[in-house]
């Protein structure tokens, strides 16, 4: 810190000495870091998330500029630390907060290109400001040839889910379940379940016009919670498809 204000220096400076070797090598082959893969070419200081989440609420009041700098950051940890810090200054912050916040997030997407990150904030950001608005930057990001951005996109209906507003979380859902990264497979899944956690025959309705069809990991998330006569019958018509 600097008279009194949050620094980029000063953030990272304190920041990364809280990094582990060990931590960072196992974080390198978990986040699949390696050629080909997801992850391809991500780098870690090898900090936990508890870790993280308390810096987050350290330097919560950083400005937005040095924010964007954490998130522009070759550390996996570093961006995470970032999107951490938007989620607790929109939580608290005033609608022109929320709008440079949400204009910041989208606006530098190539950075929030984890998983983790993705899901950390994709439905506390995304999703709540465009609670009332159109959800064509859905849409878009459904359609995107980058995983990221379709990741952000089912994510962020989980804001919805949690308030039974389902029709988005299945607009978007309909619209990835042909996506052939199991990534998308596996969080269109997951919010299929969310619902079904609220309200099973909404969801039922969805699995019975795509279930036949969908990738098997996405019918799996989704059919988790069911019964087990229910979980098969769903199997069954995969292995229906497979025969035929």
């Amino acid at each position: 810190m600097k008279d009194g204000r949050i620094t980029y220096k000063g953030v990272i400076h304190a920041f990364r000495q809280e990094g582990n070797l060990k931590v960072a090598e196992h974080s390198s082959r978990f986040f699949k870091t390696g050629k080909g893969e997801y992850g391809e070419g991500d780098r870690f200081l090898g900090i936990r998330v508890p870790v993280v989440r308390k810096n987050a609420k350290k330097y919560r009041k950083a400005s937005l500029a040095v924010t964007r700098k954490l998130l522009m950051s070759k550390f996996h940890e570093e961006r995470l630390l970032a999107v951490i810090m938007l989620v607790e200054r929109f939580k608290s912050g005033k609608a022109a907060d929320k709008k440079s916040i949400y204009a910041l997030y989208i606006g530098n997407t190539q950075y929030i290109n984890n998983w983790d990150i993705v899901d950390t904030s994709a439905h506390m950001i995304v999703g709540p400001y465009l609670q009332d608005r159109s959800k064509s930057k859905l849409r878009e990001f459904a359609r995107s040839d980058v995983l990221w951005e379709r990741r952000i996109a089912i994510m962020a209906t989980f804001h919805y889910i949690r308030r039974r507003e389902f029709a988005t979380a299945f607009e978007i859902s309909e619209m990835l379940v042909d996506d052939r990264q199991d990534l998308i497979h596996k969080a269109v899944g997951w919010m299929l379940r969310e619902i079904g956690n609220r309200d099973r025959s909404v969801e039922e309705k969805f699995l019975k016009k795509h279930a036949a069809t969908m990738p098997r990991t996405m019918l799996r998330y989704a059919i988790e919670k069911f019964p087990e006569k229910k979980r098969q019958e769903y199997l069954q018509m995969d292995k229906l498809r497979k025969k035929a």
